[in-house]
């Protein structure tokens, strides 16, 4: 049975084939944990769509790839009932499953398909089943939603309404690499293939593959990880200051604060985050550790922090502050 150090193990797989994000791998691999979806941020060419099929090669989980585009409709992404004709020559309808229904979606460029498609995903985000044709499809138990988005190329774009960013666990960031990190990735891509055709990380011997079941029961463990009252108190606070805000800044600064949503996805996410350090409950740090990647995305600002130029992370960091840390 899996157990820490094989999570442990699955990061550093991952690493070893997306070099110089680090803090960002941990952060998913939190999500998946916590049983979350996740949106992934960043200018093209950052590796998010290599950090999805890292992660799927070492999960023995199918991967599948929507590439959202303006005229994609639900029926791509949920499969619809189709007409066939059995052996007998008899016709019948059958539900032929689409591409949502993997183990690990990747949903590339989600904010590049209309708002009818987007929300084709809010049922099954949240309540891992969709519906067709009157009769509700149930998602795989493994299901998690990786989606990406450019934030800087808007144009022809659809931005995500409120509601569906709510469904995601969390909305991480991704840097450029540091340049010893981009040095070593060009090394890495001059590497040789090993001789069936393997990646250079699976050439080194990779072969860490982690079943469902021992996800499963590493998710288990952490759902069971000991949460003082105290810390509950910190994240209620935490979410509360972000729609009552005390501070005079974050008053201005907020207009629209963090949903019970976010106190629940605080909560998930700090206890894995204690988990993968070998820790046997979660504490103030742990949420203030995931606090940025679960809250971003929860926090409308107003139009007085936008006019000077504020952004999520000053208005977290300032939340951090403000709040009072629990002994």
């Amino acid at each position: 049975m899996a157990d820490r150090t094989d999570i442990l193990a699955l990061e550093q797989a991952v690493a070893r084939s997306v070099l110089g994000q680090a803090a960002v791998i941990r952060l998913v691999l939190v999500a998946l944990l916590a049983d979350g979806h996740v949106l992934l941020e960043s200018l093209p060419g950052l590796a998010k769509t290599r950090t999805v099929k890292a992660l799927a090669a070492h999960l023995a989980a199918d991967m599948s790839r929507i590439q959202f585009t303006p005229d994609l409709l639900p029926s791509d992404i949920t499969g619809a009932d189709v007409l066939q004709q059995d052996a007998d020559g008899r016709h019948q309808v059958k539900f032929q499953a689409g591409p949502l229904f993997g183990n690990l979606v990747l949903a590339d460029e989600i904010n590049r398909a209309p708002a009818k498609v987007q929300s084709a995903l809010l049922e099954a985000m949240e309540e891992r089943q969709i519906t067709v044709g009157g009769v509700t499809q149930p998602m795989p138990p493994l299901f998690m939603v990786l989606a990406t988005q450019n934030p800087i190329e808007q144009e022809g774009t659809y931005p995500l309404p409120e509601a569906q960013m709510d469904r995601f666990l969390m909305k991480i960031r991704l840097d450029y690499p540091g340049p010893d990190d981009e040095a070593a990735m060009l090394a890495l891509l001059r590497a040789p293939a090993g001789g069936d055709g393997q990646d250079a990380s699976a050439a080194h011997g990779d072969e860490l593959r982690i079943s469902q079941d021992d996800l499963f029961a590493c998710r288990a463990e952490v759902a069971a990880l000991h949460v003082a009252p105290a810390v509950d108190r910190y994240v209620v606070d935490l979410v509360n200051a972000t729609r009552h805000p005390a501070d005079a800044d974050l008053a201005r600064w907020i207009q629209i604060g963090a949903s019970p949503r976010g106190a629940i996805a605080l909560d998930r996410a700090a206890r894995a985050h204690a988990w993968l350090a070998g820790a046997d409950f979660s504490s103030p740090d742990d949420v203030r550790a995931v606090a940025h990647a679960v809250l971003r995305h929860r926090l409308h600002l107003s139009y007085d922090a936008v006019a000077e130029g504020v952004t999520a992370e000053q208005a977290i960091d300032r939340l951090l502050d403000a709040v009072a840390v629990p002994a």
